[in-house]
């Protein structure tokens, strides 16, 4: 008998439309639930206060196997990390900010598997406790890692550097080995790595590309680039959305599960 799928949060943004505030999540980060993780994906709307208090949130928590925390193109409001304020005209998502964050939290403490993604890596690292640069390409040193948003939007995505995988870590049991060539879409990046989460991946300029939470049995896994972007080309994708599938299952089943074994196997 085939097991019933896991059902997986999908963290949304907030966007105005018509004048009205939407709840969304890409195609991409919903489409690779199905077809990558094996689960049904359910969108987690950016609801917080009198919407959304901690009964209710703790309801959501308690009906998911397992949490995807997407990307975006708004920036975490460096207040949370206690940065300086951003300058004009940079986006920000207050609602997301407001949900998303406490929702990291109450997940992590019941320990659900987590996989974070871009905006969603830094908000892992800010809830833990970290802090970020707002804007890496002015560092002395540091690449532009941000996309050619002249260029159409499925060309932003294309594979633009290399990083170098912890070499006994998650990832790179994933990727079958310590090299992996991504796409890069961020200004943002982490500063000062969040309480408990250990490297799992690096850019020829040292910016860290992946984090992990250091605890062997739990899948906490957070990225700064989109896997989910040509995930059909990728077997490390591939690999890394079937181990947070995994993971889900057996935290439904109540199963111990190693992620470390499922990137060997």
């Amino acid at each position: 008998m085939t097991a019933t799928p896991p059902l997986i949060g999908v963290t949304a943004c907030v966007r105005e439309y018509d004048g009205v505030p939407h709840h969304v999540a890409r195609i991409q980060y919903l489409a690779a639930v199905p077809s990558a993780v094996g689960g049904v994906p359910v969108i987690v709307p950016a609801l917080s206060g009198e919407h959304m208090g901690a009964l209710k949130l703790a309801a959501v928590l308690d009906r998911i196997d397992g949490l995807l925390v997407t990307g975006s193109p708004s920036n975490v409001d460096p207040g949370l990390y206690g940065g300086e304020a951003s300058r004009p005209g940079t986006m920000h998502d207050p609602d997301r900010d407001e949900a998303v964050l406490p929702l990291i939290a109450a997940a992590l403490e019941r320990g659900l598997p987590m996989l974070a993604l871009c905006r969603g890596l830094q908000e892992l690292n800010v809830a833990l406790g970290g802090t970020l640069h707002q804007n890496l390409q002015e560092l002395p040193g540091k690449m532009d890692h941000r996309a050619d948003m002249s260029l159409p939007v499925a060309a932003r995505y294309d594979l633009a550097h290399d990083v170098e995988l912890a070499p006994e870590g998650l990832l790179a049991g994933f990727a079958g080995g310590t090299k992996l060539r991504i796409n890069s879409l961020h200004a943002q990046g982490i500063d000062r790595i969040g309480k408990g989460l250990a490297v799992e991946a690096t850019a020829p300029d040292c910016v860290i590309e992946a984090v992990r939470l250091d605890d062997p049995e739990r899948f906490v896994v957070a990225i700064q680039w989109h896997p989910e972007w040509g995930i059909e080309q990728s077997s490390f994708a591939r690999n890394l959305f079937a181990a947070f599938g995994a993971a889900a299952l057996a935290h439904r089943d109540g199963v111990a599960a190693s992620p470390a074994r499922a990137a060997r196997g």
